[in-house]
């Protein structure tokens, strides 16, 4: 039987969730020979910690230490990172992805703060050392974009990446577009509907989507590319007029992040481009996403997703567990 000590840093709705999806698959998990072992529940205030194993509790069970301290104390084989992404500072992420790696522990992240500010230098540390980061949940959690990217084209020759990969703006632009709702009506259905954040800016000013692109970029295609580099358009800046001329011409607007390799050198943005009814991008309604990858040797293939939250980023990070421990 093959132990995997797993420690849960950050345990929110995303980290309990894993957590119980782990003890959902307890006994599948046993008969392939492996116990998926909590040892380390480790909220922002207080922990867990105990070897013998634990069980999924609610946040006011915590009443341990918590912290970089209290990581070191589980001894984890795997880290999944799960707490709030804070891009001033990159924490608490960046300080529990540099204490695993420094305890010889593999990680999984969902948080992308820490990814965006210094993914990179996370990316060579752990290749260096020959430990695992995988990012699924934070590129695009339930949609399996590095999936496609990484497998599945591998040596094809990427070189597009278009994508509606901010739930919230694409809620947004259906309703302002399909129901014909004003910017400010549209948010605060999204925000009753626990759809949009109070401070929607980084949805709707194109900062999430840049950062979810960047994340792509660098960890599915292996470039280095940086924030600044990839512009950005607001959503919030669109008038009623730019949905009455899309309208007359039987278009639908998107928010889309695009990447694209060419002899010149990288081009990246995220802008609102509007496209014909029939076009694959505009029947992603609502919260659903969807990717186009276009390579020299596959064309392009499309995907598109919506899965329900937190389950659905809380099965992302099951699946980067899964495939470290395989």
């Amino acid at each position: 039987m093959q132990t995997i000590r797993i420690a849960i840093a950050g345990y929110g709705n995303v980290g309990r969730m894993v957590a119980q999806m782990i003890v959902e698959r307890r006994a599948e998990d046993l008969a392939a020979g492996r116990d998926l072992r909590l040892v380390a529940l480790l909220g922002r205030r207080n922990g867990l910690v105990s070897s013998e194993g634990l069980e999924p509790v609610a946040p006011a069970a915590l009443t341990g230490p918590t912290g970089p301290a209290a990581l070191a104390a589980a001894a984890p084989d795997v880290v999944i990172e799960a707490g709030p992404s804070d891009y001033a500072s990159g924490e608490p992420s960046a300080s529990y992805i540099r204490a695993a790696f420094g305890l010889g522990s593999h990680v999984v992240v969902a948080s992308k703060a820490a990814l965006v500010r210094e993914g990179i230098a996370l990316r060579n540390e752990a290749a260096a050392k020959g430990l695992q980061l995988r990012i699924s949940a934070a590129a695009a959690a339930a949609l399996p974009v590095l999936d496609l990217l990484c497998d599945s084209h591998r040596g094809a020759g990427v070189f597009r990446i278009e994508g509606i990969l901010n739930a919230t703006c694409n809620v947004l632009l259906t309703a302002m577009a399909r129901d014909g709702q004003s910017f400010d009506l549209a948010l605060a259905a999204a925000r009753a509907a626990g759809v949009a954040e109070a401070d929607h800016r980084n949805d709707t000013g194109g900062f999430d989507a840049a950062a979810k692109l960047l994340l792509l970029a660098n960890f599915g295609l292996g470039l280095s590319l940086t924030l600044d580099q990839i512009g950005r358009e607001d959503l919030a800046a669109l008038t009623p007029a730019h949905f009455d001329l899309w309208r007359a011409r039987g278009e639908v607007p998107k928010q889309i992040a695009r990447l694209e390799l060419t002899e010149s050198g990288v081009h990246a943005d995220v802008s609102i481009r509007a496209f014909p009814a029939g076009h694959a991008f505009a029947g992603v309604e609502g919260g659903a996403k969807a990717v186009r990858i276009t390579s020299r040797d596959m064309g392009e293939v499309f995907c598109t997703g919506h899965g329900e939250e937190p389950r659905a980023t809380a099965a992302a990070l099951l699946k980067d567990l899964l495939r470290i421990c395989a």
